[in-house]
């Protein structure tokens, strides 16, 4: 997934938020600046009227038309929809890898749709964390040396520092001692692994994943959803997942049904059959109008 920005969005951002692009800076969440009063923290992912359209007039697409969410920080979120429902989409705009058409998105607070390419770079480094289906480790590269590859293009911290969270990571999911292994040396399950290390390492808001389990077979699939619910329990982390997967959707907190870009529908924790159940009544097709619309009591008469 990449970025699609031109200047002419940037432009039509600027219309749509009545002033200039947000820099980018931080917002602050902890305690009011005219009040000095505390207040809830800002969650970990906002997303305000948020509209995605490709093209124009009758060719156009609705990616998304119109989402309100806010997820908590420490919460594991399952989306769920079937194709063409507009997942890929959502997870892109949260994630500020596309620039919704219009709306709002925050993440830990900050404003996000304003952002230039190089200040949306920096927070992907320093702020979020990343899990695909491809496990998108650098062959030449050692396990340490992928898990530590975001945090060394982040910067601001030493060697040893980075060789000591690299190392308690690889410990949590598993991969004690393989540090020095090329990803080649690793079955698809531990690599999934490696990359589910990289994406903690700089303690990102929010970790964002995309069918993290698709490329697994069932075992190690489960194995690997039992690692990001620890990071959520254990590690204060906030999981985003995009799945197909009502197995994998039944390790969230709660799980959201897009359909037409919408959220159709959500459940809280739930059991992979309650989520399957719910995925399939969101994608029956509905009864014919003359079977499900009740007969007039008179029409015999008449007729």
């Amino acid at each position: 997934m990449g970025l699609r920005r031109s200047k002419r969005q940037a432009e039509q951002r600027t219309e749509h938020t009545g002033g200039p692009e947000h820099t980018g800076g931080p917002q602050q969440t902890g305690h009011s600046a005219q009040t000095g009063q505390a207040h809830e923290p800002a969650a970990a992912v906002e997303l305000r009227a948020v509209r995605r359209r490709y093209g124009r007039g009758n060719t156009a697409v609705h990616a998304l038309r119109g989402i309100d969410l806010s997820l908590p920080r420490g919460s594991f979120t399952a989306v769920m929809g079937p194709s063409g429902s507009g997942k890929s989409t959502f997870l892109q705009c949260a994630a500020g890898l596309d620039l919704p058409t219009e709306g709002s998105v925050r993440l830990g607070g900050t404003e996000i749709t304003g952002m230039n390419e190089n200040e949306l770079t920096q927070l992907r480094r320093t702020r979020l964390g990343f899990v695909f289906q491809a496990f998108n480790l650098l062959p030449s590269l050692t396990v340490e040396q992928n898990v530590l590859l975001p945090m060394r293009l982040a910067g601001g911290r030493t060697a040893s520092q980075g060789q000591a969270r690299a190392a308690d990571l690889l410990a949590r999911v598993g991969l004690e001692g393989k540090g020095r292994r090329r990803p080649a040396e690793l079955s698809g399950g531990q690599q999934q692994r490696v990359a589910i290390a990289r994406a903690l390492v700089t303690r990102p808001d929010v970790v964002f994943a995309d069918e993290p389990t698709g490329a697994l077979d069932t075992t190690t699939a489960t194995e690997v959803l039992g690692l990001l619910r620890s990071a959520v329990d254990t590690l204060g982390a906030t999981v985003v997942m995009v799945t197909h997967d009502p197995a994998a959707a039944a390790h969230a907190d709660q799980v959201l049904f897009l359909a037409d870009g919408l959220i159709a529908d959500r459940l809280p924790r739930s059991s992979a059959a309650t989520i399957a159940a719910r995925m399939t009544a969101l994608t029956a097709p509905a009864a014919p109008a003359a079977m499900s619309a009740p007969r007039y009591a008179g029409a015999g008469a008449a007729a």
